[in-house]
């Protein structure tokens, strides 16, 4: 089977009925009533080759259901499962799915499929910036569109900044009072809701549950519950910190950022989301599509030096990106990295820069300072 798990209106029906387009095959989605009796009835249509199912993860019983499904039709039927929650971890526990399935995650539109890029054919290749791009001037549209509207479709596809605001205000709604409401034992919605709304002002700085609960007036316990509830339903992601001992890096603290990065005001820390989740489509794809371990870590050090990103590969430090919104020298706190640990690559992004240069005074190839737009269009 495959699992294609990542937040709501994000495109996963969409792929899945052009998949049956294609292939041929039967649609099930257990919001509908009809499709909710086929499925408990186990009234599937035999002459089908492709069995979708959609929003599955919502029936209470879907893992050992699904799993009598696999085990009794695997050789005749292909499967494939979507949900707006992550799947992974709502399939722990139970009849174990494990062996059974391929996960792939996918994510709001990135600037590389709205410019039509094609995907890499390997990581070297990646970052070795080799790709023939668009022009600046296109690049730079599309990615202002991103930062403007989101990476949603549906508010994407429109243009329109009115549409986009109508949209965050009623997906955090929906998210809120239905998603989480079917599929997490939470009574306090409207405290989880105040939550969602709290969460974009501290988006770039270190995240202290401590700070939420005083302002929620709730325990510790419960804020960070609803933390983990967010996540699965991919609404937030957390980002640990990275660091050997001999730097100081600080070890317990983490970042919290959206996968809706329009939900966060200001330019910076909005831009710094919008780097932070392509970032975290690589980490994806390099596991989902690729099979190596990858992670996405930030660094910071108890003197204050920080590098926004730092992607490790198969458990060392591989990749480090820092995110800046004009054209400057290379930033303090990624050369101090630089200079205590050996990463292969290293870049500095600028939002309104037009520079793209080789700094060679740090670093084992350097650090290339350039526009954010065009790193950004050859992530996958």
């Amino acid at each position: 089977m495959v699992f294609v798990a990542g937040p709501r209106q994000c495109g996963k029906t969409t792929l899945a009925r052009v998949m049956l387009a294609k292939l041929g095959g039967s649609y099930f989605n257990w919001d509908l009533a009809a499709h909710r009796k086929q499925l408990q009835a186990l009234a599937l249509p035999h002459d089908s080759t492709l069995w979708v199912f959609d929003e599955l993860h919502k029936f209470r019983a879907w893992r050992s259901w699904l799993k009598g499904v696999y085990d009794l039709h695997a050789d005749d039927h292909a499967l494939l499962v979507t949900g707006s929650a992550r799947l992974d971890i709502y399939s722990r526990g139970g009849d174990s799915l494990q062996g059974r399935y391929l996960l792939h995650r996918m994510h709001p539109v990135t600037l590389s499929e709205l410019c039509e890029l094609p995907v890499p054919d390997s990581l070297d290749s990646m970052l070795e910036l080799a790709t023939d791009l668009p022009s600046t001037k296109e690049l730079s549209a599309n990615l202002d569109a991103l930062l403007r509207l989101g990476g949603f479709p549906e508010p994407l596809l429109t243009g329109s900044d009115r549409q986009a605001a109508r949209f965050r205000l009623a997906y955090g709604t929906r998210l809120v009072r239905e998603d989480l409401r079917d599929l997490e034992s939470i009574r306090d919605l409207d405290r989880v809701e105040l939550l969602l709304d709290r969460l974009p002002a501290g988006v770039g700085s270190l995240l202290s549950v401590n700070a939420l609960r005083e302002d929620l007036e709730a325990s510790f316990e419960s804020t960070e519950t609803w933390l983990r509830a967010l996540e699965k339903l991919y609404a937030v992601f957390r980002v640990a910190p990275f660091g050997p001992p001999r730097i100081k890096a600080i070890k317990k603290s983490q970042k919290l950022y959206f996968w809706d990065w329009s939900r966060v005001e200001g330019g910076a820390a909005r831009l710094e989301n919008l780097v932070m989740l392509h970032l975290l489509r690589l980490v994806h794809w390099m596991a989902d599509v690729h099979g190596e371990k990858a992670e996405l870590r930030f660094f910071r050090d108890a003197a204050g030096h920080e590098v926004d990103a730092v992607v490790l590969r198969k458990g060392k430090p591989w990749l480090a990106v820092e995110v800046k919104t004009s054209d400057e020298q290379v930033d303090r706190g990624l050369r101090y990295l630089l200079e205590r640990q050996a990463i292969p690559w290293a870049f500095q992004l600028s939002l309104n820069g037009t520079r793209d240069t080789l700094d060679r005074s740090v670093g084992a190839k350097g650090v290339r300072l350039m526009p954010a737009a065009k790193f950004l269009a050859r992530l996958p």
